[in-house]
C-alpha cells in the first residue's frame, strides 16, 4: 500500500508543479518575445523614417551606412524598398522570404506578434515597419532580427523553473514517503503483530501512541481483543491442566480398585474387569496426553540444546523395542548439533514419531532416524527426520494428522489418545520450527522436525 500512497501523492504533486511551472515558462516566453518585438520595431521606426526622408529628399547617403553599422553590430539583416516594391537598401543576409511582410508594410500596417519563442527556435523574426506618414507611404523597412539572446534568456529562466520544480518534487516526495509511513506504520504493525499473534506468540501487541487518530483508535481495539483471546485462552489451558492434574488421582484409585475385585469375580466377569482395566489404562493415557499438551502450550522458554546429546538415549531404548517387534532401526547422527529448541522437545517429538513407526510399520520393516544440520544459506539449524516403510497415510490424512484427537480411520483400534502429534507440532512451534508429515518412498511416512539454529529463529 506504501507505494501506492507514494505514487499518488508524487502524481498530485507533479501536476500541482507543472499547473505553475509550465504556465509560468510560457508567459516568461511570450514576455521575452514583446520585448524582443518593441525593442525591434523601435529600430525598425528609426530606419523608416530615414528611408522617408531619403525617399522625399534624393538622397540615400545617411540611409546606407547607417543601416550598415546596425547589420554589422547586431549580426540582423535590413532590407529597404520602395513603395513600388524597388529595393533602395540592403545590408546584412536576409534568406527569408520578404514578400507577404513586404505587403503588409506597404499597406500601411506594422508587425504586432511574433512567433512563439523557446530555447531551440526559430533564430530569427521579420519585422516590417511602413515608412511614411498615413496615406503617404514612401516604402517599407524589413528587419531580420536574430533571437539569440532572448533564446538564451528563455533557456535560462526554463532551466531555472526546471530545477525548482525537481527541488519542490523532491522534497514533496521525502513528505510524501513520511506521511505515507506514518499513516502506515499502524498498519505494518498490525499485520506484523497478527503474525506474531497467529504463530503462538500472545504477548504480542501493537504500539497504540502513533499514527492517524482513527488508526489508533484502532490498534487500541485490537489490542483488547488480543488481551480478551489471550485471556481466554489462558483460562482454557488452566482449566485443561487443571482438570487433567486432579483426574490423576481418581483414575488411579478407580484403578487400584478394580484391581483389588479380580480376586472376588468369577470366570464370566474377568473379561469385564480387563476390558475396563483397558479403558482406565487408555483414559489415564489420555489424561497424561492433554496435561502435557497443556504445559506445553504454557510457553516454555527455548534455549540452545544439543539435539544429538537429546537423541542417544532416548534411540538406544527403542533399539530394544523395535527389536522385539522384528523392526530395524537405522539411525544417523552427527557427534554434535547444536539448536535452538525448548529442552528435551528434540526428544519428545523423536519418541512420538517412533512410537506411531512401531504401532504402524509390519515385522520385517526399517524404521530410519536422521539429524543432519542445514546448509548455512538456510534458515533452519537441523532437520530431524523419521521415516518408515510402513502404509504410511494420504494427503488429506496427512494434513489433519497434527489435528487434537485425530485417528485415522484404518487406525482407530491401534491405542492412542490422538494427542501425540498435536504435541510435537506445539513443541515445534515453541522452539520457533516447524513440524512436516511428507510421503515415504516408496511407501511410508516421513516426520519432518525443523529447528533454527543457536541463535535462535530469524525474524
Amino acid at each position: 500500500m506504501r507505494p501506492r500512497l507514494v505514487a499518488t501523492f508524487t502524481v498530485l504533486i507533479v501536476l500541482v508543479v507543472a499547473a505553475l511551472a509550465v504556465p509560468l515558462g510560457l508567459a516568461y516566453a511570450a514576455h521575452r518575445a514583446n520585448r524582443l518585438l518593441l525593442d525591434r520595431r523601435a529600430d525598425a521606426t528609426r530606419f523608416a523614417e530615414l528611408a522617408d526622408r531619403a525617399a522625399r529628399e534624393g538622397d540615400r547617403s545617411a540611409l546606407v551606412p547607417e543601416v550598415t553599422r546596425y547589420a554589422a553590430l547586431y549580426g540582423a539583416a535590413v532590407r529597404i524598398r520602395d513603395r513600388d516594391g524597388t529595393l533602395l537598401a540592403e545590408a546584412g543576409r536576409m534568406d527569408v522570404d520578404d514578400s507577404a511582410a513586404t505587403r503588409t508594410a506597404l499597406s500601411g500596417r506594422t508587425t504586432e506578434d511574433l512567433p512563439a519563442l523557446g530555447p531551440f527556435g526559430p533564430r530569427a523574426v521579420l519585422i516590417a515597419e511602413p515608412a511614411g506618414r498615413d496615406a503617404q507611404l514612401s516604402g517599407a523597412v524589413l528587419l531580420l532580427a536574430p533571437t539569440e539572446r532572448a533564446r538564451r534568456d528563455i533557456a535560462l529562466v526554463w532551466a531555472a523553473l526546471a530545477l525548482g520544480a525537481l527541488a519542490v518534487l523532491g522534497c514533496s516526495t521525502l513528505a510524501a514517503r513520511s506521511l505515507a509511513r506514518w499513516i502506515l506504520r499502524p498498519v505494518t504493525d498490525l499485520d506484523r503483530t497478527a503474525g506474531e499473534i497467529a504463530g503462538g506468540r500472545l504477548d504480542a501487541r501493537v504500539d497504540p501512541g502513533v499514527g492517524p487518530a482513527e488508526l489508533r483508535r484502532l490498534t487500541s481495539r485490537f489490542n483488547a481483543m488480543a488481551d480478551a483471546v489471550s485471556a481466554a485462552m489462558e483460562r482454557q489451558r488452566v482449566f485443561v491442566a487443571d482438570a487433567s492434574h486432579e483426574l490423576r488421582t481418581p483414575l488411579a484409585v478407580l484403578s487400584l480398585r478394580l484391581e483389588n475385585l479380580l480376586p472376588h469375580l468369577d470366570a464370566a466377569g474377568t473379561a469385564e474387569h480387563e476390558e475396563a482395566m483397558a479403558e482406565i489404562d487408555r483414559l489415564a493415557a489420555l489424561v497424561e496426553a492433554m496435561l502435557a499438551l497443556a504445559r506445553v502450550e504454557s510457553g516454555a522458554a527455548a534455549r540452545e540444546v544439543d539435539a544429538a546429546a537429546e537423541l542417544r538415549p532416548r534411540l538406544a531404548g527403542w533399539r530394544e523395542v523395535f527389536a522385539a517387534q522384528g523392526l530395524t532401526l537405522a539411525v544417523e547422527l552427527p557427534e554434535s548439533c547444536p539448536v535452538h529448541a525448548v529442552p528435551d522437545a528434540v526428544a519428545r517429538v523423536a519418541d512420538t514419531a517412533l512410537d506411531n513407526a512401531h504401532k504402524f510399520v509390519p515385522p520385517g520393516g526399517t524404521v530410519t532416524v536422521t539429524l543432519e544440520e542445514a546448509p548455512e544459506e538456510a534458515p533452519e539449524g537441523a532437520v530431524l527426520r523419521v521415516a518408515d516403510d510402513g502404509p504410511g497415510l494420504g494427503g488429506a490424512e496427512r494434513a489433519d494428522a497434527a489435528s487434537r484427537f485425530w485417528r485415522s480411520p484404518d487406525h482407530a483400534n491401534v491405542p492412542g489418545s490422538g494427542l501425540g502429534l498435536a504435541i510435537a507440532a506445539e513443541l515445534a512451534r515453541a522452539s520457533g520450527g516447524t513440524l512436516r508429515l511428507l510421503p515415504g518412498s516408496p511407501s511410508g511416512l516421513v516426520v519432518e522436525l525443523r529447528l533454527p539454529g543457536p541463535a535462535g529463529p530469524q525474524p
